[in-house]
């Protein structure tokens, strides 16, 4: 199996990654570290699909908000070289921030629609940087596939239309590929924020993935949105959570409400245990 390369430079980016699409296809797996099995399923589906798998890591800092987890955010770079390593990737690319946003940087990508409602709502200007930043990887790395996570529904969407909007390439809209959640035995999404848990926090934290798919089977039997979705945040505050920030279904295609089950409508949800904040989403058709 071929070394795992680890590029902190886009001056030794490029040549790199011009080589790798030399012999096959190359895929990118957009990543913040703190890897986790979620993750290692992103990247194996990138292998299965492509001949070269590149990973990025990067804390992004236009992400996050004024009172968020910037400078806690798990960083781990060693541990997670070592599990890219395991699993075949080929290329490493984690720049400094500097390498990123260099000196006088000013040019901000915002998706309207597909941002707006859910974590958009309630985290404004993320989705901004993850447009903004997600399209300068792939500007970067010109990965011919691209592999995220359904856990971050809404932020697949915005990449795909900041995608097409923008007549990306590589890769094209419909080369970027969502893979269904990752979840541990209780059914509780795999997440990097999930370490920060308590073990206490940890163990009210499985009530999430319980009742939202105690919903989903009260709404496919022709319960109307609106009752349920209330019953569902009581029930989490009712576990422990502190606060729901949003139980909502909606269309998956584009993110549009809805006030009863239909063909793609998915069930969303974000909620804080402390100072963590836990979204999932399920399909609830």
């Amino acid at each position: 199996m071929p070394a795992l390369e680890t590029i902190t430079t886009l001056s030794a980016l490029r040549p790199a990654t011009a080589t790798l699409r030399e012999s096959g296809s190359l895929a990118l797996v957009p990543t913040m570290g703190a890897l986790h099995e979620g993750h290692l399923t992103l990247v194996r589906e990138a292998r299965r699909a492509a001949d070269h798998v590149a990973v990025s890591i990067f804390v992004n800092p236009r992400q996050f908000g004024a009172n968020e987890d910037l400078d806690a955010y798990p960083r781990q770079l060693a541990r997670d070289s070592a599990l890219l390593a395991n699993e075949g990737v080929a290329l490493l690319w984690a720049p400094p921030p500097s390498e990123v946003y260099p000196d006088g940087y000013a040019t901000n990508i915002s998706v309207a629609g597909a941002s707006d409602g859910l974590c958009g709502a309630d985290r404004p200007g993320h989705f901004d940087g993850v447009a903004t930043v997600v399209c300068k990887l792939f500007n970067q790395v010109r990965p011919d596939l691209a592999f995220f996570g359904e856990k971050d529904w809404q932020q697949l969407a915005v990449i795909r239309r900041m995608a097409r909007d923008l007549d990306l390439v590589l890769p094209h809209a419909d080369a970027i590929y969502g893979v269904p959640i990752a979840r541990e035995a209780d059914g509780l999404a795999m997440s990097s924020r999930n370490a920060y848990l308590s073990t206490e926090q940890r163990s009210i934290a499985a009530a999430l993935p319980r009742a939202m798919r105690e919903a989903i089977a009260r709404l496919s039997i022709g319960n109307a949105a609106e009752p349920v979705l209330a019953d569902l945040a009581r029930h989490l505050i009712d576990s422990g959570f502190d606060t729901v920030d949003y139980a909502e279904l909606r269309h998956g295609d584009n993110l549009v409400p809805a006030t009863a089950v239909a063909p793609g409508t998915r069930l969303f949800v974000a909620a804080r245990i402390g100072g963590t904040r836990l979204i999932d989403n399920m399909a609830a058709d």
